[in-house]
């Protein structure tokens, strides 16, 4: 069985994660459905919206780049394409994430990071 490829969800620079999803409730109608300190993941009907604190400094995890989640049905073929490419290793992969999903992630050339996401069963 192939993997399916469902959608993409980006992830935004935050400064205040906690000012930025009051923001976001009452601007745009997005609500948190999880959230921390570094990162929220919000949705509205079918879209999510994710927030990750971002300040170009060095304890910034992502130092400068942007990041996209794209979601997945069946993401074990994916991963095992990308082992054979050379893309992720073999250890790479997190199953049962805090926040109920599997995935694994790569950064490309300019320092974006490409996360692959499957919600846990």
């Amino acid at each position: 069985m192939q993997t399916e490829l469902l959608h993409i969800i980006p992830v935004l620079p935050s400064a205040d994660i906690a000012r930025d999803i009051l923001w976001y409730k009452e601007k745009t109608g997005f609500e948190a459905i999880f959230s921390d300190s570094m990162y929220a993941v919000l949705y509205r009907e079918h879209l999510g919206l994710h927030l990750q604190w971002h300040a170009d400094t060095e304890d910034d995890p992502l130092l400068g780049g942007s990041v996209i989640r794209i979601r997945v049905k069946n993401i074990d073929p994916l991963f095992e394409e990308f082992v054979q490419r050379g893309t992720v290793a073999p250890d790479a992969m997190r199953r049962h994430t805090p926040w109920e999903t599997h995935e694994f992630g790569f950064y490309d050339l300019n320092r974006n990071a490409v996360f692959i996401v499957q919600d846990a069963e």
